[in-house]
């Protein structure tokens, strides 16, 4: 099996409970992130292991919607959330720390073969999907900063 993998970090100027509820208020990441056209979600209740959507976004020029589901989830610290597509098995791990009155957020995402063929992963995490991967997880932070500092998720 081939793995390859993204990691961003973004410190964020608002408590690690604000930050927590906004990275996790699936419901409500279609106003949040940008790069987010559309979301259902599958599951009913607040946000934990099994918790499940389908996610739409804009990624190397087209619209793709995958299916997500929590797999951990350590209120505020950290979550798991893995996806499945196209033989590549893809998993994007949160870790929040605190750090006086902000956070510092740490996404890693990576992706890892799961049918032999590293083609795919290779072309989303290998060299420019890298760097397309990483741009977009900057964005999503961006997104998610500006809406706790502003107000909006505290």
């Amino acid at each position: 099996m081939t793995s390859r993998s993204v990691a961003v970090e973004r410190r964020i100027a608002a408590s690690r409970d604000a930050v927590w509820q906004a990275l996790t208020d699936v419901r409500g990441m279609e106003r949040v992130l940008g790069g987010v056209s559309r979301v259902e979600v599958l599951t009913e209740g607040d946000f934990r292991v099994g918790t499940r959507w389908r996610e739409t976004r804009r990624m190397f020029g087209k619209e793709a919607t995958e299916e997500m589901w929590v797999t951990a989830c350590e209120p505020p610290e950290r979550y798991v959330v893995e996806a499945e597509s196209h033989g590549t098995r893809y998993v994007s791990e949160w870790v929040l720390r605190a750090e006086g009155a902000s956070t510092t957020v740490r996404m890693t995402f990576s992706g890892q073969s799961v049918g032999g063929s590293p083609g795919l992963l290779a072309r989303i995490l290998g060299g420019v999907g890298a760097r397309a991967v990483r741009k977009a997880v900057t964005k999503d932070l961006d997104d998610i900063a500006a809406a706790v500092e502003g107000g909006l998720g505290s």
